[in-house]
Order: structure tokens, then sequence, then C-alpha cells
């Protein structure tokens, strides 16, 4: 699989391109984010790599223009920035995930390998109160208008959705939808819930996905 490293610091550069060779990866690198974009566009890569501070064009504005070019390649920010604003701003702009500098090779390994994994697709539509979720086409409606998700937020939502009326636990959401299946901090759920609400235009009023306090969040009618 190719993967492309939008990285301008020449260290972190060799290490990702080294390690990730040595787990068969192929990976091209560019250190600049209009190097990056370009290379984004014009190749099919199997997942993203982008550092968030980058000459040209800071990594948040590459995402958001592959986004707005309807580039759906998997995207993984390599961050120092480490406030709930700024992975929030990430999230909304059309990343996948973030991983936090600095950070385990093995722990960054994992994510990749996560968002590799094929998604399952079968024909299956569910509801909460006027948003519509449809597996088969991967699209969410609001009151007929579609509303754009990122992978993760789908999955996400999905989750609640099949399971609705039904607390979902935080601990079984990091499990069903992130597959990560040892001791893990969940309060990354707590940054998509808020991206998944403001893209779902749902109000503090609105009940539709609640969060149950210290325990995890249902979605209901």
């Amino acid at each position: 699989m190719q993967l492309l490293v939008i990285e301008d610091e020449p260290g972190i550069a060799r290490f990702l391109k080294q390690g990730l060779e040595e787990e068969a990866f192929t990976v091209t690198v560019a250190t600049t984010g209009p190097e990056g974009l370009a290379l984004a566009q014009q190749q099919a890569f199997s997942l993203l790599l982008v550092d968030w501070m980058l000459p040209g064009l800071t990594g948040l504005e590459v995402c958001q223009q592959l986004r707005a070019a309807r580039v759906g390649t998997p995207l993984i920010f390599l961050t120092s920035k480490d406030t709930v604003a700024d992975t929030v701003a990430g999230l909304q702009a059309g990343a996948n995930d973030y991983i936090k500098k600095p950070f385990h090779f093995q722990e960054l390994l994992e994510r990749i390998r996560v968002q590799l994994r094929p998604a399952a697709e079968p024909a299956e539509r569910f509801a909460v109160g006027p948003i519509v979720l449809n597996v088969a086409t991967h699209q969410v409606h609001r009151d007929g208008e579609e509303i754009a998700l990122t992978q993760k937020e789908f999955a996400l939502l999905e989750y609640l959705l099949r399971h609705k009326g039904k607390v979902c636990r935080r601990q079984s959401i990091i499990e069903h939808v992130w597959d990560i299946h040892f001791e893990y901090s969940t309060s990354v759920i707590d940054v998509y819930m808020t991206a998944l609400r403001k893209k779902l235009k749902l109000s503090k009023e609105d009940e539709y996905l609640q969060t149950i306090r210290g325990i995890g969040y249902v979605a209901r009618d």
C-alpha cells in the first residue's frame, strides 16, 4: 500500500519513511503543503500522514482543499497541538484521525491499520429524529439535506443508531468504532461527538444524541 507523508522536519520524515517501509508500505515524502496537496490530488494513495504546521499551506488547509476537491483518502494529522478546539477543527476539516507529537511508532502503525481496514457495507438504513443514515450509500441526511461526515464520524453515528434506545458505554464504543481492544483513553469519543453534533446541527435542546455522564452515549427519538 502506498502512503504519502507530508512532513517538513527531515528527521521525522526519515524516521517515518524508514519505519513504514520496514512494515512493507511504499512511502512518498513531501516537505511542503503545496507539494503534498499536488501529490495527493494527482496520485492514488492508500493513506495520508500530514503534519499540521507546514510551509506554503498548513496541514489543515491541505486537508480542507482535498476534501473540497472530493479526495476522500484517509488522512491522519501529526500535530503538537493539543487543545480540543484544534482537534475539533482538524476533524471538521475532514481528517480521519490525529496523533500528537511526540508519538510511539507502534501507536501510529495501529492507527494506520485501523484506517486501512475495509469497512463493511450492508444495505441498511437507520434513523433518529430527522437524521437518516444509509450504510449502503454511506450517506447521512438531516431533513433531506446531505451531511458530509468523515469515515470515523459516520462509523460512530452508525454504531449509536444501530443501538438506538440503548446506552452505548464508552469502552464499547472505542472497541467497536476504533477497533481498539487494549487500555486506551476514551476522551477521543468526546471530540468526535462534538464535531458530529455540530455537523448534524444539533442544538442543546435536541435529545437525539444524548450524553449519559460518566457512562457513554445514547441515540433516542
